[in-house]
């Protein structure tokens, strides 16, 4: 079969066209309150994927009603999907998850929820709740994996392991419930045969979906303090480099998986590495010119 793109993914789970719309639900990390660490991930600045809409102090409600006018002239025909984004979107008391899921689903036309999760914030308790919603509003779990290799989600500050990631996923898949994984290609110390250890590794589990994209080097990080003191081996690709590793990429997955995205923007005030200056659309188009 051929792989399907990732809207008509979208459109087949939920049964018409859906456009997402970020809700950040004021909730943090457990490697950034002390739990498990501090300081959160090395390449973290939420502030780089945060649209203007989307602000913690502002209910659920709000934000969906002002992510559903920013995108009215553009999409105005479609559903929602309200896609809790920001920090680690289940880490919370059942009871306040609860509230918050709920609350996204009342606004009209809201079809369903994206929950993005560290795989260390999906205990029985969370993914029950998660499974009551998912009887009548599909759930896609959003699980950040960034890597296969211990040495490098050390390095980073992530506080978890390769296999908390395989464990999450194989625990969220059997419940029926639809896993998106991410991954970051180009982190520090990292091959591009270490990259490609870890798509393998990932296409192993039973995921429906990934979302791919070049590390990017932020202001704001402990990451920007060790890049411009030259303290790490971070790889330097060019655009069209960069779009044949891609290609190399997907030629290896399964087509049963769904690739969601290869490539991130951020603001250029926040952003010190890459500087390609490249619209996801431009790149695709490289991408496209490469095939």
């Amino acid at each position: 079969m051929a792989r399907l793109a990732y809207s008509d993914f979208l459109r087949q789970l939920y049964g018409t066209r859906v456009q997402k719309l970020n809700v950040n639900a004021g909730l943090t990390c457990p490697n950034r309150d002390g739990s498990l660490g501090w300081g959160g991930c090395a390449y973290c600045n939420n502030a780089s994927f945060t649209p203007v809409f989307s602000h913690s102090t502002a209910s659920v409600t709000q934000q969906l009603l002002d992510a559903k006018q920013f995108y009215a002239g553009k999409y105005a025909s479609m559903k929602h999907l309200a896609y809790f984004q920001s920090f680690t979107s289940t880490y919370a008391q059942v009871e306040k998850l609860c509230s918050l899921y709920s609350e996204a689903l009342s606004v009209p036309d809201v079809v369903g929820l994206v929950i993005s999760t560290r795989p260390d914030c999906l205990s029985d308790e969370v993914l029950d709740l998660i499974c009551s919603i998912d009887r009548n509003h599909p759930v896609i779990v959003e699980i950040g994996v960034e890597t296969s290799h211990n040495r490098t989600l050390t390095l980073i500050n992530r506080c978890h392991s390769w296999q908390c990631a395989e464990d999450a996923i194989t625990r969220v898949a059997s419940r029926g419930i639809h896993v998106g994984a991410h991954l970051i290609l180009g982190l520090p110390g990292e091959s591009e045969n270490d990259m490609m250890a870890t798509v393998d590794a990932i296409a192993q589990l039973p995921i429906s979906t990934v979302k791919f994209h070049q590390l990017q080097v932020l202001r704001g990080t402990s990451l920007a303090q060790q890049w411009e003191s030259a303290a790490l081996n971070i790889i330097n690709w060019t655009p069209q480099q960069y779009a044949s590793f891609c290609h190399r990429i997907i030629s290896s997955l399964p087509e049963r998986i769904v690739v969601e995205r290869m490539v991130s923007t951020a603001p250029q005030a926040l952003l010190l590495h890459p500087k390609w200056n490249l619209k996801p659309a431009q790149f695709r188009e490289i991408f496209q010119n490469i095939l």
